[in-house]
């Protein structure tokens, strides 16, 4: 994966009728420059509000993904932003004069040849990943929806559709690289079953759909009087079936271009996270609501992470305490001196790491052929973190014992193998009082939480 931000090297235009609103509108696709990300302005309005292309400005997923901000919205942004996060671009103004974009064919293709047709350019700023660190999900559990977000160092999709219909059933689709996307799923359209397209005209939406920009799927046949009407609302002079699949007019792209196309959805909508991911995504029957929703809780995986005071562990960081000094505060000593190294402390947080190798004592039995570091010393190697920030708080350390007392919420998520540099981060939860420490203890591998406890320790003199 790319490692600098990108855009286009200059402005392209693509015009046409608009899914839903059926009206005609022009979309010019203008550089932006580093960090600017995915934005809509809406040129047809006074002042030309600007909508920031984020989860949180979302504000429906019915039939499409509609965004809002500053008195604007655009509907139907999924198929743009499928066409950026799929060239590999980071930064883009996508200037409207309508509410909603061209659906063209009813895929991304056309925007992709248009932004391909004035080429790319790499700008000199380092792409700003989100990795997945834990797996994020979102479930509907009434509609037998989930769609899950997993840690991955590359970005993968997999998508797979049930409509309980003889055309459309237990359909997959997948990507094992964002590089698929163009020649695999940007031309895969949107779909409608033919049932549905009365439902659809009657609540005021489809104005701009047609037998020319979307799969229509003949499920069920229908009778003539039922074909006429709906020929009528399309103002078409015939519709015909001779037999259940797909209207004649249409020629599948890829078997599964119904699946492949939920995948496009899926990229366009996550696009909304706001910055480009890491991570295995798995949608089962995904739609634009559990799209959004997954979206939206990986926002705030991020959010809680910028709050987040103890920084990442960098092997090229200073050195705050070394072995030497972590045995002048702590007492333990072989086989229970389990920290290496402190590399951040301050008033009420503390970060160290503990390199796991193959001579460890405790891989003689836990377990033989099959070396899994035990879940009880994880915590006392995150104990023992704590105790250099409980300590810290005295003039004195030396003088002092630091006691564990409790230990709550403990979770282990993941084994600790030989190899493994495990780090620990504990944060205080409540001011010292009376000598009592409560802390949050949380335990990573590779920036994978591998163990977390809430942890209570006092502090005692020397007597």
């Amino acid at each position: 994966m790319s490692h600098k931000q990108c855009t286009i090297q200059q402005s392209v235009k693509v015009a046409g009728v608009g899914l839903h609103t059926g009206a005609l509108t022009t979309m010019t696709f203008v550089p932006a420059p580093p960090n600017h990300g995915y934005k809509f302005q809406r040129v047809d309005l006074p002042n030309q509000p600007i909508i920031d292309a984020l989860a949180d400005n979302v504000v429906d997923t019915s039939r499409g993904t509609t965004i809002e901000q500053n008195g604007a919205r655009v509907h139907t942004v999924e198929h743009t932003l499928a066409a950026l996060v799929g060239l590999g671009i980071d930064n883009l103004l996508i200037q409207i004069d309508g509410a909603e974009p061209p659906i063209m064919d009813g895929s991304s293709i056309m925007f992709v040849e248009a932004l391909e047709s004035v080429g790319l350019q790499e700008q000199d700023a380092l792409r700003i990943y989100y990795e997945v660190k834990e797996n994020i999900v979102f479930t509907d559990q009434a509609r037998g929806v989930e769609i899950s977000a997993m840690p991955l160092n590359d970005y993968r999709v997999v998508v797979m559709v049930d409509y309980n219909s003889n055309i459309v059933n237990n359909q997959h689709a997948s990507i094992s690289h964002i590089s698929e996307f163009r020649n695999e799923i940007a031309n895969c359209r949107t779909f409608v079953f033919l049932h549905e397209l009365e439902a659809l005209f009657n609540a005021n939406l489809i104005k701009g759909g047609d037998v020319d920009n979307a799969i229509v799927i003949v499920d069920k046949i229908l009778p003539e009087e039922e074909l006429d009407r709906l020929a009528k609302l399309m103002g078409k002079p015939k519709i015909t079936i001779d037999k259940e699949g797909t209207l004649s007019n249409i020629t599948l792209r890829f078997k599964n271009e119904p699946a492949r196309h939920k995948l496009l959805d899926v990229i366009g909508d996550l696009a909304l996270v706001g910055k480009p991911l890491k991570a295995q995504i798995m949608g089962i029957r995904p739609g634009h609501a559990a799209n959004v929703g997954l979206a939206k809780k990986i926002r705030q995986a991020m959010l809680l992470e910028s709050k987040k005071r103890i920084p990442d562990y960098n092997p090229n960081m200073p050195i705050l305490m070394d072995v030497k000094h972590i045995a002048n505060i702590l007492p333990h000593r072989y086989p229970f001196a389990l920290l290496d190294r402190i590399y951040h402390l301050d008033d009420t947080s503390v970060a160290g790491i503990k390199n796991v190798t193959i001579n460890e004592p405790f891989f003689m039995g836990h377990f033989p052929n099959n070396p899994v570091m035990p879940g009880v010393l994880q915590i006392e190697a995150m104990a023992q973190t704590g105790g250099i920030l409980v300590l810290s708080t005295v003039p004195d350390p030396e003088n002092y014992w630091a006691y564990l007392l409790s230990i709550d919420e403990c979770r282990f998520k993941k084994m600790v193998q030989p190899g493994d540099t495990i780090t620990f981060q504990c944060e205080l939860l409540y001011p010292i009082r009376r000598g009592i420490a409560k802390m949050k203890g949380e335990a990573y591998v590779r920036g994978g939480l591998v163990c977390e406890a809430v942890l209570s320790a006092s502090i005692v003199r020397k007597s």
